[in-house]
């Protein structure tokens, strides 16, 4: 790597000799000369084969779109410029060419914009797709951002701590992937809809600030706008109410938005806040945008709706839960738990961005006694109680703080800020609206052997 120059570099390269690799973009004949377009990492560059080196012009008559090559020569100003391309006034004139390796016939071109590529296809072959432009620069970007945020919080204080992904199953609305235990015949891990139980484990054990880039599972129907794995940016907070979280997300997304996206615009600061009663009055949905123009991609209308109800009833007349069972209650409400449980207003909070749902929050039960008072409201039994959230409890019970958290949507937040259709395109590598992976073919069928590892037998 030591001798290589990256295309961007050229521009500052111009009388010497360097060495390039990369991938054959585009090639023109144009009579005895050759003409290639070199993409790499940084950027393409116009690299030029004459008759004048004849072992690079030679070798050159055999490329084709993707071909992986190292290409050496000198670096001369173009006599015709390209103003769209930071490279477009200078040239490599090849010396010498060696084909690192040859390339099928792509099914799609990659040097054009994809979208217009039917999706499936797009999905089997998603590390062709991943090389266009739009897709390079929406994954550079989403690293940005993350690393943006992550410098950010480490300078306040808060601690990056991974929790468990292999854990106990969890109520929070979705259903949940599970993994049979080959050691514990019959038992199951389930893989989180989101590290709640942790998260708030950690602000027991004396962390107060922490987060993490959680990956979250949700085994769910069909939907646009849903993958069955998703990226949030988890935090959680210790001795905070509802205006410290809100503070914090608006001054992080501030900050970040003005390193990353300067071309951006906060239609309103500080972001506008409606309780859920007002928010729907006013709009019928709770996810209003409150854009000037719906159109302009560059708006950024962030609001907050706050005071969501603890419960809602369920379709048989039962209490359900209108976010997660975690969520603390009002504490004037307390009382209506015993009287009215439908009329409590909880300390969620939701961030809305455009008219996206970009993260949920609230401050959490730190009280053992009213967490285990809403689980029962919920349905849950003594027993049931104890076998679902005996140990979470039990931890509650140790001195928990007052605490409380927020976990916007990575993806999301990428759709938006890229103005892409959905969070597929700003994803490496989505599964598809029915949760296939049409390049590896996942799920996929177990051999006998390894369902009888783990103790399973299925029927046909």
């Amino acid at each position: 790597m030591s001798n290589r120059t990256l295309a961007i570099e050229t521009t500052n390269a111009v009388g010497k000799t360097v060495t390039l690799k990369g991938w054959v973009h585009v090639r023109r004949n144009l009579g005895k000369l050759i003409f290639i377009d070199l993409r790499d990492g940084s950027g393409i560059v116009q690299v030029v084969f004459s008759p004048d080196f004849p072992q690079a012009h030679t070798t050159a008559d055999q490329l084709r779109a993707e071909f992986v090559i190292a290409v050496s020569g000198n670096v001369v100003e173009r006599k015709k410029k390209n103003p769209n391309l930071p490279t477009g006034e200078v040239e490599l004139v090849a010396e010498q060419l060696t084909i690192l390796n040859a390339s099928e016939t792509p099914p799609f071109e990659v040097d054009a914009d994809t979208k217009d590529v039917k999706e499936e296809l797009r999905l089997e072959y998603r590390y062709l797709d991943l090389r266009s432009n739009r897709l390079q620069k929406n994954l550079r970007n989403r690293s940005r951002v993350a690393h943006f945020c992550r410098q950010w919080l480490d300078s306040r204080g808060f601690v990056e701590i991974e929790t468990p992904v292999l854990t106990k199953d969890s109520p929070e609305g979705a259903r949940e992937y599970v993994v049979p235990s080959r050691l514990y015949p019959g038992k199951f891990y389930s893989l989180p809809q989101a590290p709640q139980t942790f998260k708030q484990l950690l602000m027991v054990a004396g962390f107060e600030k922490y987060y993490q880039f959680a990956r979250c599972y949700r085994d769910e129907d069909e939907r646009g706008d849903r993958q069955p794995e998703h990226t949030q940016l988890d935090l959680e907070m210790s001795f905070v109410e509802p205006a410290d979280v809100w503070q914090l997300m608006e001054e992080l997304l501030t900050a970040m938005l003005t390193e990353v996206y300067p071309g951006k615009r906060i239609a309103q600061a500080p972001w506008p806040r409606m309780s859920y009663d007002e928010v729907m009055k006013k709009f019928k949905t709770d996810r209003p945008d409150l854009r000037k123009d719906s159109e302009n991609a560059d708006e950024l209308a962030f609001c907050w709706i706050t005071d969501f109800p603890l419960f809602e009833q369920a379709a048989d007349g039962k209490l359900t839960f209108a976010h997660n069972p975690f969520t603390r209650p009002h504490d004037e409400d307390i009382p209506l738990l015993d009287t009215d449980p439908l009329q409590a207003r909880s300390f969620q909070y939701d961030l809305v961005l455009n008219g996206v749902e970009l993260a949920s929050g609230s401050i959490r039960n730190h009280e053992a006694k009213l967490q285990r008072k809403i689980f029962s409201l919920l349905g849950n039994s003594e027993a049931q109680i104890e076998e679902k959230f005996g140990a979470f409890l039990k931890a509650l019970t140790y001195g928990a703080p007052p605490h409380g958290g927020i976990a916007p949507g990575l993806d999301r937040l990428m759709m938006v800020l890229e103005n892409e259709p959905n969070i597929r395109e700003v994803m490496a590598f989505p599964k598809t609206t029915d949760a296939k992976d049409l390049m590896l073919g996942a799920p996929s069928e177990l051999s006998d052997e390894q369902l009888k590892d783990v103790h399973i037998q299925v029927k046909k």
